[in-house]
């Protein structure tokens, strides 16, 4: 991962939040990105309360990552941590934190903190039976 990102460089942000990579950022200021870290194309970040993403982090195609939600009221900062990946299409709502190395599955929706080392999935999300932890 490291060669692909070598020349890795923080992302600039037009008038409107969006990249030249195609993903989008609402309160960029608020926005922390470490080294390496990648977002695909059409993700959307509002960073209104905070958000984190480590260094090496990957973040699939059509995500959307939440700090607040209209919906139920919530806020609060989202951190991804190092080397956790999550797959296109997920949500993730605000408070959430996603441990290192985590893994989460294409698709999955996101409203519990999911433990380092782990592969979590589905709507909401569970971790994996297999590891021992269900939230």
């Amino acid at each position: 991962m490291k060669d692909r990102f070598k020349d890795w460089q923080y992302p600039e942000f037009d008038d409107s939040g969006m990249t030249k990579y195609g993903w989008k950022c609402q309160h960029p200021e608020n926005l922390k990105l470490g080294v390496g870290c990648d977002i695909g194309a059409f993700s959307y970040i509002n960073a209104s309360y905070g958000v984190d993403i480590g260094e090496d982090a990957q973040i699939g195609s059509h995500c959307a990552i939440y700090s607040v939600s209209t919906i139920d009221s919530k806020k609060g900062s989202v951190v991804i941590k190092r080397n956790a990946r999550v797959g296109s299409h997920c949500v993730v709502m605000p408070g959430v934190t996603i441990g290192e190395n985590a893994v989460v599955g294409a698709c999955s929706f996101v409203n519990k903190d999911i433990p380092p080392d782990v592969t979590a999935y589905g709507v909401p999300v569970i971790t994996c039976p297999h590891k021992g932890y269900h939230l």
